[in-house]
């Protein structure tokens, strides 16, 4: 337990890779995934980025709440202007306000999270 404590960071910076490596290629990938299509795509960007927020936080906990939002945000786009070039995708204004109310739902859950946590 000790050995995880100590190297909890390295965890999370791993995790936080392997999870936007993920996300890059579920969002742009051309092949049909059949689970993802069968879900609400808002709910899909909200938990990823939502995700991604707690394990940014986790991993970079030095980072600024602003540029963590501005990051991850940038990333949001990123991904959708991607999907525009992408046949069968399209850019969507919506899609990033769902990555917006993840990444702030995310926010607000890493804060209470830490909060509990230095109480204990």
């Amino acid at each position: 337990m000790e050995y995880i404590k100590q190297n909890f960071n390295t965890y999370a910076k791993i995790s936080f890779l392997v999870t936007l490596i993920a996300i890059e290629y579920l969002a742009t990938t051309t092949l049909e995934i059949k689970p993802l299509q069968h879900t609400w795509d808002k709910a899909n960007h909200f938990i990823a980025f939502f995700t991604l927020y707690i394990l940014l936080s986790s991993s970079h906990p030095t980072l600024s709440s602003y540029a963590k939002f501005s990051l991850l945000l940038l990333f949001g786009l990123h991904i959708e202007i991607v999907q525009y070039f992408i046949p069968n995708r399209d850019f969507s204004l919506f899609d990033v306000f769902a990555d917006s109310i993840g990444i702030m739902i995310g926010y607000i859950t890493y804060t209470l999270i830490k909060k509990i946590l230095i109480k204990v």
